[in-house]
């Protein structure tokens, strides 16, 4: 008899039935025990906008001492901060995350100075800094403020018709600033004209494309600060002597980097590569995607970047210089040498063809241990300004480069992404094809599908 109930049909289902929820209950129970063991999560978004930036794991693995993130907030609030900052916590071990409700312990909260909810303070060692956001912004920036104990600061030439640091309209340096001050970078200007000493508080010098020439005691002083162990950067455009756009051919500054091993040629690139089309761009603006081993550009592989209105450069190396290619123009630019026109031949045999340098990096030896002057020369000066710096990976380039000449190699990376606009843009007539298919025509389809499959079935 028993013999017969197991040989049954019900039984063998019975027995498939229990396996089966019994491997079902096993994997749910594993998964819930994996999950709360290890708090992981997969981006699926286009620009990894929900991951942390290279910039953000590169400073918390390389801590060298423990990190406290307290974030201040109602109790059923703490869920607001908790995502992200949980990501900082599983990055290292040195990071400890810490939620604090003021109503509950209100003298916690003002030792810390928080005047609202949804605040985090970041503490390293004595050093303790309020994160302007709870964004990976707001709190890498508090990182970042609290590991740099002294002041560096970003001083911008003026006097000599270069891009200006506080103007927010097109060709000014107002955006370049704010990313500046993000990475706690402080920025002033300087006019070499009134006074041709470099302050000896400059932690980084930039002439930002000089429209007129500067004269001899300004070439001196910048050339003093360098070779004396200082950083700068050097973006010069190509001198264009056209109607409506004239830029002086600034030899006795450019004869300082001829000195230094970086000849700029007196010429404009035209990258005839179809792929900047699709950016939207023309030919006056060389699209990189292509870069050197260097540490300002190691990590923007795969990341392009794009230079209007530029001139290509030559280097080598001197006896007291090292000079390293950042990049180039692609294989399908050339430069032509006429300047003087609106109207360029792309035949014109005259024309230098591509791939053509348009940045380089240089070191100076003092001939002191452990102190060297750096330097950066660009052939364009419009990508740093606030028409171009959002373009792709400018934005990158430009802190990357900042972060090398002041000697914070550490935070060189890309930074977090914006969020994509993803939205589709219709006309009128498209929208209108849209609605009709949806309303009408598939409906339509489905209906007349059952009445073909009930008609073959009657």
């Amino acid at each position: 008899m028993a013999s017969e109930w197991l040989k049954a049909r019900q039984t063998k289902y019975a027995a498939y039935v229990t396996v089966y929820i019994l491997v079902v209950l096993a994997g749910v129970a594993v998964a819930n025990i994996l999950a709360d063991r290890y708090n992981k999560s997969f981006d699926a978004t286009s620009n990894k906008r929900y991951s942390l930036s290279d910039q953000t794991i590169k400073l918390v693995k390389g801590l060298k001492q423990d990190a406290t993130i307290t974030y201040f907030n109602q109790s059923m609030r703490f869920r607001e901060g908790k995502d992200l900052l949980d990501q900082y916590a599983n990055l290292s071990p040195r990071i400890k995350v810490q939620y604090v409700d003021p109503d509950k312990d209100p003298q916690l909260a003002r030792e810390a100075g928080i005047r609202s909810l949804g605040t985090a303070v970041v503490r390293i060692g004595d050093r303790q800094e309020q994160a302007q956001s709870v964004t990976e912004e707001g709190i890498t920036g508090a990182l970042i403020r609290d590991l740099k104990t002294s002041v560096r600061t970003v001083c911008v030439v003026t006097g000599s018709g270069e891009h200006q640091l506080d103007d927010s309209e097109r060709d000014g340096l107002s955006r370049f600033k704010n990313l500046l001050t993000k990475d706690s970078y402080e920025t002033r200007t300087i006019d070499l004209i009134q006074k041709a000493e470099v302050p000896s508080d400059c932690t980084t010098l930039v002439i930002a494309g000089p429209t007129r020439n500067y004269e001899q005691p300004e070439v001196d002083a910048i050339k003093k600060y360098v070779e004396a162990g200082g950083r700068a950067l050097f973006l010069l455009d190509p001198p264009l002597k056209l109607s409506h756009s004239e830029i002086a051919d600034n030899d006795v500054l450019t004869s300082l980097l001829e000195s230094w091993g970086v000849t700029m040629n007196k010429d404009l690139i035209l990258d005839l590569n179809p792929v900047g089309q699709l950016f939207g761009l023309g030919p006056q603006v060389a699209l990189v995607s292509s870069y050197s081993s260097q540490p300002i550009v190691s990590d923007m592989k795969g990341t392009a970047t794009g230079f209007p209105l530029s001139r290509s450069i030559e280097i080598k190396s001197t006896d007291k210089t090292n000079i390293e290619k950042l990049f180039g123009s692609s294989s399908a630019s050339l430069a032509t040498s006429n300047l003087s026109s609106d109207r360029i031949s792309v035949d014109d045999p005259k024309n230098k063809k591509g791939p053509l340098t348009i940045a380089a990096a240089g070191t100076y030896n003092t001939g002191k241990d452990n102190l060297q002057g750096r330097f950066v020369v660009v052939g364009s000066a419009s990508w740093l300004a606030n028409g171009y710096i959002n373009l792709i990976g400018n934005s990158d380039l430009a802190l990357n480069t900042i972060n090398w000449l002041s000697s914070d190699e550490d935070l060189i990376s890309i930074r977090p992404k914006a969020e994509e606009n993803r939205s589709v843009t219709m006309t009128r007539a498209q929208l209108s094809f849209v609605g009709a298919t949806c309303l009408f025509v598939l409906p339509l389809a489905v209906f007349l599908t059952g009445i073909s499959v009930w008609w073959k079935r009657r």
